[in-house]
């Protein structure tokens, strides 16, 4: 539905939306380690919603500061895949139903598979194998870790940052994204979802 909403609402005729799907045993697991350790470290350990991460932002916004993202990679799929663009309450309880109906008819590796596929990566630009072709010009089974980590990184904001080009503040999110997956035992980490 993302996907869709960008084209509809595309300012030009020329839009074209750029995507290739990779099956799970085509998606080099240091990328899909860097996204999990970006996106969503509880990912094996949850049933489709971080709690503590959710009351932890709306505490956070209460307060006068500001409403930060707390979504599951899990949410993710659910509104990329089903929902629209844009915030409302309705959306949200969608996105709730959505979650937990994925989260009971897939396993965990199928929605991290699902992911990397439809996640928006610059404009146009949907899932890894695009998104490496697009800002570095290679197949993601080429990426280095850095560039994985640069990928993930960019993903909460990938409209505004350009994994290619990055800022001081995009490198720092890489340099952490890689100490996390260190600290996450690197790619024998995701052989929990199996």
């Amino acid at each position: 539905m993302v996907m869709a909403d960008r084209w509809l609402n595309a300012s030009n005729d020329d839009y074209k939306l750029k995507k290739i799907w990779l099956n799970w045993d085509q998606i080099p697991k240091q990328a899909a380690l860097a996204v999990v350790a970006s996106e969503d470290q509880l990912f094996p350990l949850h049933r489709g919603f971080d709690v503590k991460s959710i009351l932890s932002s709306l505490r956070t916004s209460v307060n006068g500061g500001k409403l930060r993202g707390a979504s599951t990679i899990s949410q993710q799929v659910a509104r990329n895949l089903y929902l629209w663009t844009g915030r409302s309450w309705v959306r949200k309880g969608l996105e709730a139903w959505f979650t937990l109906l994925i989260e009971l008819t897939w396993d965990k590796q199928r929605i991290l598979e699902v992911y990397l596929n439809i996640a928006e990566w610059g404009n146009g630009v949907f899932g890894l194998e695009a998104a490496s072709r697009y800002h570095f010009g290679k197949s993601a089974r080429h990426l280095t870790p850095m560039q994985s980590a640069l990928l993930a990184s960019s993903l909460p904001s990938p409209l505004r940052y350009n994994p290619a080009r990055p800022t001081q503040y995009l490198l720092d999110r890489a340099i952490w994204n890689l100490h996390q997956q260190k600290r996450l035992d690197g790619v024998r980490w995701l052989s929990r979802l199996e």
